[in-house]
């Protein structure tokens, strides 16, 4: 006799509680990206990234264990999570290689045509319902976006085109996520990732990224105490932010979450500025202001459906 599976159960869409968490990811994900570029000054590339998924497997395959979570996959879901994975280490590295090359606040900036065509593809490819004042609300944060870039990109040459390789490797990771994220513990789901690139990116590692060819011979990175405490700090960092993003992704659609990363751009050009005194000029600042006013746009406005949804609910027998 066949033994039919229990169904799955999906948590409903929480649209408010997917907001504060992706606001959560909007301040803790910069933070990541600038200990990478201070990072980038030092250690060379393939180990930061290296580091960056091993702490979070350290971080996260004991508490998977602890607390009794199913992180044996399996079928579709094990595919799509491998190649989640996939995609969320191009996206870290190309990252990582933009901050080597570009101030903080510009990299971000570059990178955020992603909610766009995230917006677009999360209509076209999940069939997400993207109604017309979200819609305007995503166009007027990337015409934001847009006067943040500064005009002068055409003197960093090539590595200018790095975040846009980061808006659409991410804008691929997000949806894959989100097609996971129900059927999947957040915690597992994370470790999983983080114990699959390890793998993958080891064995890179000992061969190409730990070393730095000098006038004379290849010499092995050896990093000191600080460089220890800067990789273990982007790993945490980076586990915490998408962790954020994932339990985001578990209870608002992608379509919604969508313009409310462009809040990531203040909090990049406000750190951007604590760390290197790297200041918006004026056009930036006003690209700023539009960008956070159309995301406290979308969060009053799913507000507002919340209650309504909730009044509904409790009118009816």
């Amino acid at each position: 006799m066949t033994k039919i599976p229990p169904p799955i159960i999906h948590p409903p869409d929480r649209p408010l509680l997917g907001i504060l968490l992706m606001l959560g990811f909007c301040a803790v994900a910069p933070m990541a990206d600038a200990v990478a570029k201070i990072l980038g000054e030092t250690v060379p590339l393939m180990m930061a990234v290296f580091a960056r998924f091993a702490v979070q497997a350290v971080l996260l395959v004991p508490l998977v264990i602890a607390g009794g979570r199913v992180w044996r996959l399996r079928g579709r879901i094990l595919h799509l999570v491998v190649l989640r994975t996939a995609l969320h280490i191009a996206g870290i590295t190309l990252m990582f290689s933009a901050l080597a090359h570009l101030p903080l606040a510009d990299a971000i900036a570059i990178a955020f045509v992603m909610p766009f065509v995230l917006l677009l593809l999360g209509h076209l490819i999940l069939k997400e319902e993207v109604g017309p004042r979200r819609l305007i609300a995503c166009i007027v944060g990337f015409i934001g976006t847009l006067l943040v870039i500064q005009p002068s990109f055409a003197e960093v040459g090539w590595p200018a085109l790095l975040p846009v390789g980061v808006a659409v490797v991410f804008a691929a990771f997000i949806l894959v996520t989100r097609l996971v994220a129900r059927e999947t513990d957040p915690i597992g789901l994370q470790a999983v990732s983080g114990v699959m690139a390890s793998v993958v990116l080891l064995p890179v590692l000992l061969i190409f990224g730990s070393v730095d060819s000098g006038p004379e011979q290849l010499r092995l990175m050896l990093p000191d105490a600080r460089d220890w405490a800067l990789l273990i700090s982007v790993g945490i960092l980076g586990t915490l932010g998408h962790l954020l993003m994932t339990w985001s992704l578990r209870y608002a659609p992608a379509a919604t979450l969508a313009p409310m990363q462009y809040l990531e751009i203040p909090f990049a050009t406000f750190i951007g500025w604590l760390i290197w005194r790297d200041l918006p000029d004026g056009l930036a600042a006003i690209g700023i202001a539009i960008t956070v006013g159309s995301g406290l746009y979308i969060v009053a406005r799913e507000r507002n459906l919340s209650r309504d949804a909730a009044r509904l609910a409790q009118s009816q027998p």
